[in-house]
């Protein structure tokens, strides 16, 4: 079963080495919980919550394939324990994603959006959309995985300085990507430019806290295209009402699709 949005290409690819497929995107969690025990595997991306309850209707289960890097809609003790294999494609839309991160960046240090608003009003506010140069400017990664990676070989091609916090970094990949390896504190005291590249868990909950967002520098300005749930909403609103946060640029949100968080 494919219960998400996919190109019609993930099917045929499935029906091509004779997997019959169900493409049936739009399931609420009850209805799916009635379905899944007719089925062998699951093809899923961030819609469908693959739960403890899910897995215990999905009798026939084998394995959940997710399309992308974050397997964190899937309850993956519960999937351990009744022998599901959980697959996710990391290496599926790394280079996307990280020309996207790099792309909000430029944006935002040209604040190209309220550019674009201002002159689609008939206004010619140059003077008011100076922006910054992010020449010489410090990223700081929070996550220097796969698509953090990428993201700081482009970011130095821009002439950027590349300062990352991710505990599970080692020197060596620190030393062959050119990133700095920091901790937290000294990252947000020192980034220009904030870029998060960190799967959702216990640990990067709210990482980026209203105290985090308190210990950084003035004018920070903050990409996410990981994860909703990272930042406090809440708090970055406050801290770019005060200008303590120049801007930011989120592709996630804690609750999607965004409403009352926009």
């Amino acid at each position: 079963m494919i219960s998400d949005k996919l190109s019609p290409d993930a099917a045929a690819i499935f029906e091509a080495r004779g997997i019959e497929v169900d493409v049936t995107p739009g399931l609420t969690a009850e209805q799916l919980a009635e379905v899944i025990g007719d089925y062998d595997g699951l093809a899923i991306r961030s819609a469908t919550k693959v739960t403890a309850d899910l897995l215990a209707h999905a009798t026939r289960l084998k394995v959940v394939g997710r399309a992308g890097i974050g397997v964190d809609n899937v309850d993956i003790p519960a999937a351990t324990t009744r022998g599901v294999v959980v697959m996710n494609t990391p290496h599926g839309n790394a280079v996307t994603t990280a020309e996207h991160a790099i792309t909000m960046m430029l944006s935002l240090a040209r604040q190209i959006p309220a550019a674009n608003e201002s002159t689609q009003a008939g206004k010619w506010e140059k003077s008011r959309f100076l922006g910054t140069e992010i020449t010489g400017k410090t990223l700081g990664l929070i996550g220097c995985g796969n698509i953090g990676s990428i993201v700081a070989d482009r970011a130095q091609g821009l002439r950027m300085k590349v300062i990352g916090f991710d505990p599970f970094m080692s020197a060596d990949h620190a030393r062959d990507t050119g990133i700095e390896k920091v901790e937290l504190d000294e990252l947000l005291a020192s980034a220009d430019f904030i870029s998060l590249h960190t799967p959702l868990t216990e640990q990067t909950r709210n990482i980026l806290s209203a105290d985090a967002l308190n210990r950084t520098k003035k004018g920070v300005r903050i990409v996410n295209c990981a994860r909703g749930g990272l930042i406090d909403e809440l708090a970055l609103a406050a801290a770019l009402a005060n200008g303590h946060v120049a801007g930011a640029a989120l592709d996630v949100f804690e609750n999607e699709p965004a409403s009352d968080n926009v």
